[in-house]
């Protein structure tokens, strides 16, 4: 497997909360884990092209993506994924 790891601060909602660079860190740890990187707002259109490209030049096949709640933004980050042409089922929210 080669995994994306995503992590949103959504402004201060989870930064606040979240040492996320750390998260970054010990994710970059992980077997299986290749690329690893944060964002202020992942679910917006930028957000969501770090993760388009990076699954493309990273050639990922699974991508995890932690954020606001699924209920809130799976189907933002599925599509993303599908237009860097993995499927949707490839992906993993955690909150």
């Amino acid at each position: 497997m080669r995994i994306g790891v995503f992590v949103c601060h959504c402004g201060v909602n989870i930064a606040g909360v979240v040492n996320v660079k750390r998260v970054i860190e010990e994710a970059k740890s992980i077997p299986g884990v290749v690329h690893a990187e944060d964002y202020t707002y992942m679910c917006s259109e930028p957000g969501q092209e770090l993760i388009v490209k990076a699954i493309r030049e990273h050639e990922l096949d699974g991508v995890v993506v932690a954020a606001c709640t699924p209920s809130l933004h799976y189907e933002t980050f599925a599509k993303a994924v599908e237009r860097a042409g993995l499927n949707r089922y490839m992906l993993e929210m955690v909150y």
